[in-house]
């Protein structure tokens, strides 16, 4: 197991390290084993601290879990809690998940994207950019989109924190999108299923 801890606005000192160390080995090898690597960051506003763990398992999937607490110790614990959760309900799919290095099979080629970051202001000084509809782009990263069925994409949703997952749907080759609900439930958006309705009317 590879985790990388870091700090933000707080030393993760060799204490906090240890102990989330071992307690992520704990739940994950309990499911999961050994094989996996990842990154944990300890982060303070002011008397907040959030633990961030995101670890990515050998089958390729990435789980992540976020937690808040008075001390740094509360907050792994209460990460840790949601780690356990998500990957004790997917344990068995998790088993059959053949998206990762194992029995020969590869991970699939991801599709790389630019991810942006756009300013939003009402400022009337910034007329001339609205105008001219190039909004000021503040950051950038990328993003990779995947080839899944929709029940891994919602698997892979589920696991993480994201908001929503873009990914190519397996059974069409069109760009899908899945995402959170204010009830609770996941949200599919498939283009290529209202084109296909609109030819057969």
């Amino acid at each position: 197991m590879t985790l990388q801890i870091t700090g933000k606005n707080v030393d993760a000192g060799d204490a906090y390290k240890s102990y989330i160390v071992d307690k992520i080995a704990i739940v994950l090898e309990k499911y999961i084993g050994p094989e996996i690597s990842g990154h944990v960051r300890l982060e303070k506003e002011r008397s907040t601290f959030r633990t961030n763990c995101s670890i990515r398992l050998r089958t390729g999937l990435l789980v992540e879990a976020q937690g808040t607490g008075g001390d740094a110790y509360s907050s792994a614990d209460d990460a840790i809690e949601h780690l356990e959760k998500r990957v004790r309900r997917y344990k068995r799919r998790l088993k059959d998940h053949h998206h990762g290095h194992q029995n020969g099979v590869q991970i699939p080629a991801e599709q790389s994207a630019r991810d942006y970051v756009l300013q939003l202001t009402d400022d009337e000084r910034d007329a001339e950019a609205k105008n001219d509809h190039h909004p000021i782009i503040i950051a950038e990263t990328e993003r990779g989109i995947r080839e899944l069925t929709v029940g891994e994409a919602v698997m892979h949703l589920d696991l993480g924190e994201s908001e929503f997952l873009i990914f190519r749907n397996a059974g069409n080759g069109g760009i899908n999108i899945v995402y959170r609900r204010q009830d609770g439930n996941v949200g599919w958006v498939d283009p290529n299923a209202a084109q296909t309705a609109a030819s057969g009317a």
